[in-house]
């Protein structure tokens, strides 16, 4: 029996209306037990309300079938590189018989005391971790809103976009060493800067222009052998699902570096992205057309449907000192000019591999309006002007401060969310 349905899907477990967490969701994450009773083996889940359902468990006791039935393993790895690299059909088993085994009109795990218990772990009782072991991490630029933003602030008006931006999804490759968990704390990166309008030499010492980036980054499946670019009409089947993702970026290190070969130690010191991975199939309902593409993409570009995801993203801060978070902007998902399809196709054009686990990051998706912009570079227009939280003033991030985001599709009576990416900035270190 196979309950892909919507907002009438019911589960025994009790889920509060506003939770991320409904049986419409089952996001995929890796967790290791709190308690000592228990095995502190990293090991895969799936989130359910309040708690974290152990997907070893429900392996050991034999309720999967097809391809996971001859892979029982892949639930007992300290991450979900396995399960990605198994493809779509053990992918839609999974979700399946786990949103089966989680209905409110299913015995199996309902009645049974024992494994209920034993797989139903409270989310105040685990630790969070990676949730795949990431060889790679590329990050796009794009959303067309920020890359027009950026243009304007750092060349002008008059052409703010390089020509090239229209006609192919431009990306970096990141540092995949040091993509952390949600929570982690993010130490303020040290530096070579310019002091702007200045003929001084450069300086070096602590960023003074420390920013996050909204965006979110699609978590890769099977990926592709060396040398055989995937079809954009077949990418979605390499994107197991998303995760929220802050590209946290010193703007003084990045400004002085970036030129001619982009980003570095800009960069390099710290990406923060959520632990929970929504797959494509919860966000199916979620799906709606992306922006018109002018000129048209040459052909190994042009997907037969092209389409986004109707994700409301937000991001917070929680200034130090203060108790309390402020609102600084709302964007959308909806927003990329480059979909998420394009953007696989693009990055194995040349014949480059993607593998299980890789993270492409969409770039910071900012929307049309002044309130979507999705960074503080956007902002404060590069600190020309500040923003109020709540008495605080703030041109870039301050040591102290707390940056939360927050991503969640609205259903009929449900929400498919992703929980919270957040990270709070430390002091730099100091030099011995």
């Amino acid at each position: 029996m196979k309950n892909m349905g919507g907002g009438d899907l019911k589960s025994f477990v009790q889920v509060h209306p506003d939770s991320h967490f409904p049986i419409q969701n089952l996001p995929f994450g890796v967790f290791k037990p709190q308690s000592s009773s228990s095995s502190s083996n990293p090991r895969p889940a799936v989130a359910i309300g309040d708690f974290v359902l152990d997907l070893s468990v429900i392996s050991s006791a034999g309720l999967f079938n097809g391809p996971l039935l001859t892979n029982s393993d892949c639930f007992n790895q300290p991450n979900l590189n396995k399960l990605l690299s198994m493809g779509r059909p053990a992918w839609r088993e999974a979700r399946d018989t786990i949103q089966n085994l989680l209905s409110s009109t299913e015995p199996t795990l309902r009645d049974n005391a024992i494994l209920k218990k034993e797989a139903l772990v409270p989310m105040d009782k685990v630790q969070m971790l990676l949730p795949t072991a990431i060889g790679d991490y590329t990050d796009f630029f794009s959303s067309m809103h920020h890359a027009k933003n950026c243009g304007t602030i750092f060349r002008g008006p008059e052409n703010p976009i390089p020509a090239n931006w229209f006609h192919l999804p431009i990306a970096y490759h990141g540092r995949a060493s040091s993509i952390v968990i949600s929570g982690t704390d993010i130490v303020r990166p040290r530096g070579q800067a310019y002091p702007s309008g200045s003929n001084s030499p450069p300086y070096f010492g602590p960023s003074l222009k420390l920013d996050f980036e909204l965006e979110m980054g699609a978590v890769v499946g099977p990926g592709n052998e060396l040398g055989n670019p995937i079809d954009v009409n077949e990418a979605a089947d390499h994107i197991f699902g998303l995760v929220l993702m802050n590209d946290w970026s010193a703007r003084d290190i990045q400004a002085w570096e970036y030129v001619p070969l982009g980003p570095f130690l800009g960069k390099s010191f710290g990406t923060t992205i959520s632990p929970w991975i929504v797959t494509l199939e919860a966000l199916e309902h979620f799906s709606c057309d992306a922006p018109e593409q002018i000129p048209q993409p040459l052909p190994y570009l042009a997907e037969k449907i092209s389409k986004n995801y109707d994700i409301s993203l937000e991001v917070r801060i929680k200034p130090a000192g203060q108790e309390e978070s402020h609102v600084v902007t709302r964007s959308n998902l909806k927003h990329l000019y480059w979909t998420l399809s394009q953007q696989v196709a693009h990055h194995t054009i040349n014949g480059c591999n993607l593998r299980p686990g890789d993270l492409l990051g969409t770039g910071t998706i900012s929307g049309p309006d002044p309130e979507s912009m999705g960074c503080l570079l956007e902002l404060t227009w590069n600190g020309q002007k500040q923003l109020c939280l709540g008495g605080t003033e703030r041109k870039f991030l301050e040591d102290g401060d707390e940056v939360i985001f927050t991503g969640c599709c609205k259903g009929n009576g449900y929400n498919v969310g992703f929980g919270t990416c957040s990270g709070k900035i430390h002091p730099s270190t100091k030099l011995t």
